[in-house]
C-alpha cells in the first residue's frame, strides 16, 4: 500500500452568492475577501456576523433545553442542602481531565464535599468501572457525576443504583439504544433533546450543567458574602482546553466558549496552565499552541502514567508544585513520543504488506502500547487516507483505537460489527473498542465489506480552499481582518486561498524538513514557509499554483507578512 501523494482541490467559494458577500462587506465595513470568508463559514447575515465577530456570554443558549438538565439540577440542589458527598468520574483524555477539574473546582468553591476518579488507561480502560463505583460508595458518595463518558455504561449504571448511588451522566458521545438506567442523562445527542448545538465537547456539556446549577443556587439565595457566587467566566480556560483538544467543530457555542476561554487562559490565572506553558515554551496562546503543545502533555499523563496528575495540576494554586508536575508531564510526553515513533515504524511495516485496493487499515500487535495507538492511527490516516483501526493486544484481548476520513462515519460503520466486538463507543471521526483475538480476522473482513459498499471507488483526500487571491491583495489590513475570525480549528478552518501562476525564487531548506522561498506574481512578491515539505523541493520549478494561509511572522520584534504553504501543483498553463 502506497502513501497518498495527490490531493484534490475544491473551491468552496463557488457555493456562495456575490450579492450576500457584497451586503456583508458594505454593512460590516470589511474587505470583500473577509465577507466571503464569513459567508463560507455559514455566517450569511449581518446579525449573524455581529455575533460571530463580537459574541458575548449573554448569548448562551438556555441550558434547560438539554434533556435531563432539570432533573439533574434538582438532585444536585438536594445533595447540596443535605451535605451529601459527590464524586466526579471523568475520562482520561484532555476533555475528561478538563471537565473533571471544572466540576471539582466549582463544587469545592461552594463548600461541597467532592472527590474525583480518572481511570487508568492501561488497567481500567475507558469510562465508568465497577471498581470505581465501589470505591465511591465506600468513600460515602451518594451522587456520581460522569463527565465525557458514561452514556454506554449499562452495567455500571445498574451497579451504582444497587450501591445506593444516583448516577448523573454527562456525555457528548453518540448514545446507544437503549440508554443506561441512570438517575439522569445529559447528552445533546439523545433522542428528544431540544438543545440546538449538538457538537459540544464533554467539558462543554459539564459547563452548561454548572450554568444551570448556579442559576438554581442563585434563585435559592445560596450565595452570601461569606460564600460568594463563582464567576464561571474564569472557568472557560478549562472549556477551551477540552474543546480544542477534543477537535469538535469550532462553530456556534464551541467557538464562543473557546474564544473567551483562550483570553482567560492567556491571562495566566491558572497556576497549572502557566507551569505547562513554561515547559512547553508557549508564549502566545491560540488553538495551535493548545492543541499541539499543551494538550499533548496533559494527554501523556493518561497514556503513560495516570491522567489524574493532569487534574491535580489544573487544580493547583501553588507554583512550585505545579512546576514539578508540569516537568513530570513533559517527561511523559517525551516518552510517549519515543513509543509513538516505534509503533508507527512497526505499523508502517505491516501496512506495506496490504493490497493497494484495500479501503481500510486494521492492524494489531501485542508489542504496542494502547496509550499511543490512537495517535498512530491518525498518522496513518494522514499518510494513506483510509479509515484506520489499531489494536494493542494484551493476552487474548485487544484494546482498539480508530480514526476515520471525513467521508466515512466510524460509529455508524462499527454498529454492524457490534457482535464481533466486546464493546465500542465514539463518534464519526474517532472511536474506541475492545476485541477478542479470534474475532480480529472476521472483523477486518466485515469492516472492509462495509467500506467497499460505502465507497464505489478509491477516495482521495480533498483540500477545500476559500477562493482565489492575487498576491497584490495580501496586505496587513487583510491579515488583521482574518485574525478577527479566529480561533481556527475544525468547522472554522484557517482561511486558505489559491494563488495561481506564481514563480518561485530563492528556495532554501531549513532543518532538513522545511522549505523557505519567495513567490512572485506580476510585480509583487512575498516570503513563504512550507513546513515538512523539503522532499518536494524539485516540484518548485516553472509556474506553480499554491494553496496559502496568509499571516504575520514575528522575528526579533519585527512583524512581516508571510505565506504558509499548504500544498502546490504545476499551473495548468505549464502542465
Amino acid at each position: 500500500m502506497e502513501p497518498i501523494i495527490n490531493r484534490n482541490w475544491r473551491d468552496r467559494s463557488e457555493t456562495i452568492t456575490l450579492s450576500d458577500v457584497d451586503l456583508l462587506s458594505r454593512e460590516l465595513k470589511v474587505l470583500p475577501v473577509t465577507a466571503r470568508l464569513l459567508s463560507l463559514r455559514g455566517v450569511d447575515t449581518v446579525a449573524g456576523a455581529e455575533i460571530f465577530l463580537n459574541g458575548k456570554l449573554s448569548l448562551l443558549t438556555d441550558p434547560y433545553l438539554m434533556l435531563g438538565m432539570d432533573k439533574s439540577v434538582e438532585r444536585l440542589w438536594l445533595a447540596i442542602c443535605a451535605g451529601e458527598k459527590l464524586s466526579i468520574h471523568g475520562d482520561y483524555d484532555v476533555d475528561g481531565i478538563s471537565a473533571t477539574t471544572l466540576l471539582v473546582e466549582f463544587f469545592s468553591s461552594i463548600g461541597v464535599a467532592v472527590d474525583y476518579h480518572i481511570p487508568l488507561r492501561m488497567k481500567d480502560g475507558y469510562g465508568l468501572s465497577a471498581e470505581a463505583i465501589a470505591l465511591a460508595a465506600a468513600a460515602g458518595a451518594t451522587v456520581i457525576i460522569s463527565v465525557d463518558c458514561g452514556v454506554s455504561a449499562h452495567k455500571e449504571a445498574l451497579l451504582a443504583a444497587e450501591n445506593g448511588i444516583d448516577l448523573i451522566i454527562t456525555d457528548h458521545h453518540q448514545p446507544p439504544d437503549p440508554l443506561p438506567h441512570a438517575f439522569s442523562i445529559i447528552n445533546p445527542h439523545q433522542s428528544g433533546c431540544e438543545f440546538p448545538d449538538k457538537t459540544l465537547s464533554g467539558v462543554g456539556v459539564a459547563f452548561f450543567l454548572l450554568v444551570a446549577l448556579r442559576a438554581r443556587l442563585r434563585e435559592e439565595k445560596f450565595f452570601t458574602t461569606a460564600n460568594p457566587e463563582p464567576d464561571l467566566r474564569y472557568a472557560l480556560d478549562l472549556v477551551a482546553l477540552g474543546t480544542i483538544a477534543d477537535v469538535v467543530p469550532l462553530q456556534g457555542l464551541n467557538r464562543l466558549l473557546t474564544q473567551i476561554g483562550l483570553q482567560v487562559m492567556d491571562g495566566g490565572r491558572r497556576v497549572g496552565l502557566q507551569a505547562l506553558r513554561r515547559v512547553a515554551k508557549v508564549d502566545d496562546i491560540d488553538c495551535s499552541a493548545v492543541g499541539f503543545r499543551l494538550a499533548p502533555r496533559l494527554n501523556a499523563a493518561g497514556r503513560i502514567e495516570d491522567a489524574a496528575l493532569g487534574v491535580k495540576l489544573l487544580l493547583l494554586d501553588e507554583a512550585t508544585l505545579a512546576d514539578e508536575i508540569a516537568e513530570q508531564l513533559d517527561c511523559f510526553n517525551l516518552e510517549r513520543q519515543a513509543i509513538e515513533r516505534n509503533t508507527l515504524k512497526t505499523a508502517l511495516a505491516q501496512v506495506a504488506e496490504l493490497p493497494e485496493g484495500q479501503r481500510s487499515i486494521i492492524l494489531g500487535s501485542d508489542l504496542w502500547h494502547s496509550g499511543v495507538i490512537g495517535i498512530v492511527a491518525s498518522r496513518l490516516v494522514e499518510r494513506f487516507y483510509r479509515p484506520t483501526i489499531l489494536f494493542a493486544f494484551e493476552g487474548e484481548v485487544g484494546k482498539g483505537s480508530a480514526r476515520s476520513t471525513r467521508e466515512s462515519n466510524l460509529y455508524q460503520n462499527l454498529q454492524p460489527c457490534a457482535d464481533l466486538l466486546l464493546g465500542f463507543g465514539g463518534h464519526a471521526a474517532a472511536a474506541g473498542m475492545t476485541i477478542h483475538e479470534t474475532a480480529l480476522t472476521p472483523f477486518r473482513h466485515r469492516f472492509e465489506e462495509i467500506l467497499c459498499a460505502e465507497q464505489s471507488e478509491r477516495i482521495l483526500p480533498t483540500i477545500d480552499f476559500d477562493g482565489e487571491l492575487l498576491l497584490e491583495e495580501i496586505d496587513e489590513k487583510l491579515i488583521q481582518e482574518i485574525e478577527r475570525l479566529a480561533p481556527f480549528g475544525m468547522g472554522n478552518p484557517a482561511p486558505l486561498f489559491c494563488l495561481r501562476d506564481s514563480n518561485v525564487m530563492g528556495v532554501q531548506v531549513l532543518g532538513e524538513k522545511h522549505l523557505r522561498f519567495s513567490v512572485r506574481q506580476g510585480g509583487y512578491s512575498l516570503p513563504c514557509i512550507a513546513f515538512g515539505m523539503a522532499e518536494r523541493q524539485e516540484e518548485l520549478s516553472g509556474q506553480v499554483d499554491f494553496l496559502v494561509m496568509p499571516g504575520f511572522n514575528l522575528w526579533k520584534g519585527r512583524r512581516t507578512i508571510q505565506l504558509r504553504i499548504r500544498d502546490w501543483k504545476k499551473s495548468e498553463s505549464t502542465v
